[in-house]
């Protein structure tokens, strides 16, 4: 590895910056395009997937909750591995290893080894995601500079997963191996000038914790956002009393892989019981075992000197982190679990094109990538509870929309279009104001964890919904040799799981309203 280089430099907050500094972002918002589409990127490859390894959804969804739970499942472990070893060293292992995953996924003719691929990618998005923005708000002089290039990290993050449904719905018309494998050649791109422009940290340096200049609204916002997962100074993130410097520097591996390893556990138990049901030790074994090491990883964290999950008492307290976890976790859990079915409604039962099947789940992903750089503004004008309100309706009526009785063949007019615009509005009104409404009253001692804390639930939702979802499609799987009708009315325990999640986002939204004093309707909170 070449050394570390210093950091770029601008002449002052107000000039515009030079190319060194342009390079970087380009680096850092290319990776971050990258880490945005890699869910996409599987949902259109499903079916594909499972017809030439021979595997039923229940074993193909892991190539989608693979990946969500490498980045939810390890995001607060890969914070602490960037506190320990330097952001510039994490960063550029990262690229390499998640070059390699991308060619070993491609090559996998075991769904097991394309879990691990998966698994891998995701660790490398919860490394690279977070530290990029750190890097961002470090390096780039405050004022302008600084918000033009949170503007451009945000706009690339949010759009990449209509990147990546277009890319995939293209590369799997050929093999889905190519829509895996693509990301290989750009991000080993990446790590070259990485190698060169992504700085290191000065000894001693302190690290700045401070939002991004223009406040919340700066910070990225949509699916393939990360918020700030910088060190946070001394106050409730440090150890408690009585803890040594040495034992700080701890990793907490144990904690780590018992949390994950509970993770996958329970998605393997979910998805065995249609098959096997509750008797079965192939079903009821994981879910045992995921029981056990959640037991274990709180023991763990309990007894740690440096717990990778340390909740301050303010934390807890705090409703308005707490409801924006939940509802931002019912968003995205409904989101993709609808996506889920209506890839397989397309693809499977329909004989549509994974081209075909791309360009009709646009009119979900494009809006929130094309007002991404609106988003504060709107909180600003409307306050983040009336948002998230509004963002819940929608996405609950595009659930329902779909419970609603019809013929064969799809509707995509009257009925799958209407029901993607209402997702993609749900999007485009509250999954920003969900993040500034988690961050607004966290102090910058609690950042680090609350801000883990939220991201963690968006994935790990992510995880479960596909999940369950491809449980109830297999375990309503209609007979052998029934029609394309009789296949498309057992997808409605499905569908009826996700308009399940979108009530339940609509409640918590509303409790917020409720809750929230008149005065306050206006800001993050």
């Amino acid at each position: 590895m070449t050394r570390t280089l210093p950091s770029p430099v601008a002449a002052g907050p107000d000039e515009r910056f030079g190319p060194r500094l342009w390079g970087l972002l380009l680096v850092l918002a290319g990776n971050m395009l990258i880490d945005a589409l890699e869910v996409s990127v599987a949902v259109v490859a499903l079916p594909a997937i499972g017809t030439d390894l021979g595997q039923p959804p229940t074993v193909t969804q892991w190539a989608m909750t693979g990946f969500a739970a490498g980045f939810g499942g390890l995001l607060l472990f890969g914070a602490r591995v960037v506190t320990l070893l330097g952001r510039r060293r994490v960063y550029l292992a990262a690229l390499l290893a998640f070059a390699a995953a991308s060619a070993l996924s491609a090559l996998a003719h075991d769904p097991w080894l394309l879990l691990a691929t998966r698994l891998l990618k995701g660790f490398c998005a919860a490394l690279t995601a977070p530290t990029g923005l750190a890097i961002i708000t470090s390096h780039f002089p405050e004022g302008r500079p600084r918000s033009r290039a949170v503007s451009v990290y945000t706009l690339f993050g949010a759009g990449g997963f209509t990147a990546g449904l277009l890319l995939s719905g293209w590369l799997t018309e050929t093999s889905w191996r190519w829509a895996f494998a693509f990301p290989a050649p750009v991000v080993l791109l990446l790590f070259a000038f990485g190698l060169r422009l992504i700085p290191g940290e000065a000894p001693g340096a302190p690290k700045d914790l401070s939002v991004p200049a223009g406040g919340a609204e700066s910070a990225p916002k949509g699916r393939g956002a990360v918020l700030d997962m910088r060190l946070p100074p001394r106050g409730r993130d440090q150890p408690p009393p009585g803890r040594t410097r040495t034992t700080a520097h701890r990793y907490d591996i144990p904690g780590a892989l018992t949390f994950l390893g509970a993770l996958l556990a329970l998605v393997q138990g979910i998805t065995q019981l249609p098959t096997h049901g509750w008797s079965d030790p192939r079903a009821v074994g994981p879910l045992c075992t995921a029981a056990l090491l959640l037991l274990a990883f709180w023991q763990i964290e309990r007894r740690s000197p440096a717990p990778l999950l340390h909740i301050a008492p303010s934390l807890r307290g705090n409703p308005a982190l707490i409801r924006s976890a939940a509802g931002a976790a019912c968003l995205n859990g409904s989101y993709l679990g609808l996506l889920f079915v209506l890839t397989y409604q397309t693809q499977t039962l329909a004989g549509w094109s994974p081209l075909r099947t791309a360009l009709a789940l646009l009119p979900a992903a494009a809006p929130p990538a094309l007002t991404a750089l609106a988003s504060g503004r709107l909180v600003a004008t409307f306050g983040a509870p009336r948002l998230i309100v509004a963002g819940a309706a929608c996405a609950f009526a595009g659930g329902l929309l779909q419970l609603r009785p019809h013929a064969w063949p799809l509707d995509y007019p009257g009925r799958m279009l209407p029901t993607l615009l209402l997702v993609g509005t749900a999007f485009v009104l509250s999954f920003a104001a969900l993040n500034m409404q988690a961050m607004s009253r966290l102090t910058p001692a609690d950042r680090l964890t609350g801000s883990g804390l939220y991201q963690t639930a968006v994935q790990l939702a992510a995880v479960l919904a596909v999940a369950l979802v491809a449980a109830l499609l297999a375990a309503h799987a209609p007979a052998p040799g029934a029609g394309p009708a009789a296949a498309a009315a057992a997808c409605r325990p499905a569908l009826t799981l996700v308009a399940v999640l979108g009530f339940l986002g609509l409640s918590v939204g509303l409790t917020g309203l409720i809750r929230t004093p008149p005065s306050s309707l206006h800001h993050g909170e």
